[in-house]
Parts: structure tokens; C-alpha cells; sequence
């Protein structure tokens, strides 16, 4: 199971939010600092969430990006105000390594599909962000349907991953609900990152034996709450 240190981008600074809003930034420093001491800790990926793009600037960021994936030479999973075609191409042709569609893959299916297909499955993860059973998009305040309906539909447009953000756990440090990731990977046979309430070697342990592909640490990394170190031991 591979560990993916987040690393959330605003107005140039890395940041954590709690449930996802702008007014509960902490910065951190910047991103390439804060990258390189999770890889230099043992990590070999990294999450990358563009806020500036989410709250409304998709472009933002993008010389920081290009020189955090240039510098680190890592596998970079990149999502945020990715709101067309065209963002997610950009995102690519500088290196990404997969980007993340979240609102544009409920409002326009299809792009998940021509994605796939232009670039590879591989390079191509349909976000899952649910709450109590309902996947939430536009920066979490609109339902959207079943979750696992979603999950079904986005394996048969082509998609090679799924990202699960569990919305009702995101940045408060209070563990994981296995219960909703047990529900989709019994639907769906694409790997499933899961991110959202990550903050101990137990939760990790939990999400490996479930036979989840990844983990993303956030707030619990940044406050101290675990290691990149404990969290690679839980994920062997």
C-alpha cells in the first residue's frame, strides 16, 4: 500500500484546511519544502491539491507545480479546479502523474472517458468525495448521487483509480470510517486511494487489510499526530 504525503497549495503556501474550508488555512511553509521533507523521511509520492484552482483559479500554481515535479522527481497525483479537458491536459503534458477529476467528472461524465483514452487509464483517478452515502462536488456543498453508483459508472467510463475522500472525517484527526471504504471496494475492482480522517498506524493497518492502494496523509502528518516513518511500517 503506498503513502501519499499531501501537499495543499494556497496563494503559494502549503496549507491544511479543516472540511475544506479556505478560513481554516494553517500554512506550512512552501511546497517544495514540505515535500522534500516527507520524500527525504521515506515517501516515494505525493498528493498535491491545488486550492487556488478549486476556490476558482485553475492555472494557479502551475510554475510551483512544474518545479516541485521537477525538483522531486516523484510520482505527483494532482487535483483542484481541474474543470475541463484542457486543465487536466496541462496538468499532464508538465508532468503529473494522474490527475484527480472531481466536480467536471459528475457534471461532464464523458471526459473521464476521453481522458482514458488519450492518455491511459493510469493517468486518469475519478474523485469520490462522500458524505453519509452521497457523493458531494463543488467544494463539497452539493449531492450528487450514490457514491458507489458513481464508482461503478466512473470504472465503466475507464477511469484506472479512485480517490475516496471520506468528507464527514476530512481534517479533524479522528480516525477513519471503514465502513463506507468496505462498501466500495467490494463495487468496484479499481484501486481506491483513500483519504480523509488518516491520523494513525491503526488506521493505516485498517485501510491495508481492507486492500486499499493508498493512503493520503494530511492534517495528522502536519500536526505531528503520525510520521511518514510509522505510517510506511503500518502500510508493509
Amino acid at each position: 500500500m503506498m503513502i501519499f504525503p499531501a501537499v495543499d497549495i494556497l496563494g503559494g503556501r502549503c496549507v491544511q484546511l479543516v472540511q475544506g474550508r479556505r478560513e481554516t488555512a494553517t500554512a506550512y511553509g512552501t511546497p517544495l519544502e514540505n515535500a522534500s521533507k516527507w520524500l527525504d523521511a521515506g515517501a516515494d509520492a505525493l498528493h498535491v491539491i491545488n486550492l487556488d484552482g478549486a476556490f476558482g483559479s485553475a492555472g494557479a500554481n502551475a510554475d510551483l507545480i512544474g518545479e516541485l515535479i521537477r525538483e522531486t522527481g516523484v510520482f505527483v497525483e494532482l487535483g483542484g479546479g481541474i474543470r475541463s479537458r484542457e486543465d487536466a491536459r496541462k496538468w499532464l503534458e508538465i508532468g503529473v502523474g494522474r490527475v484527480i477529476l472531481g466536480t467536471i467528472a459528475i457534471r461532464e461524465p464523458e471526459v473521464v472517458r476521453d481522458l482514458s483514452l488519450e492518455y491511459g487509464p493510469d493517468q486518469v483517478m475519478a474523485g469520490v468525495d462522500a458524505r453519509d452515502g452521497s457523493v458531494m462536488i463543488e467544494g463539497w456543498q452539493e449531492e450528487a448521487g450514490d457514491y458507489l453508483s458513481w464508482a461503478e459508472r466512473f470504472e465503466l467510463l475507464g477511469a484506472g483509480s479512485l480517490l475516496f475522500t471520506n468528507v464527514g472525517v476530512e481534517g479533524l484527526c479522528r480516525g477513519i470510517e471503514t465502513g463506507p471504504v468496505a462498501g466500495l471496494l467490494e463495487r468496484t475492482r479499481l484501486p481506491v486511494v483513500v483519504a480523509g480522517g488518516v491520523s494513525s498506524a491503526a488506521d493505516i493497518r485498517a485501510l491495508r487489510n481492507l486492500g486499499v492502494s493508498g493512503a493520503v496523509l494530511g492534517s495528522a502528518l502536519y500536526s505531528g499526530k503520525i510520521t511518514v516513518e510509522k505510517a510506511l511500517e503500518a502500510a508493509r
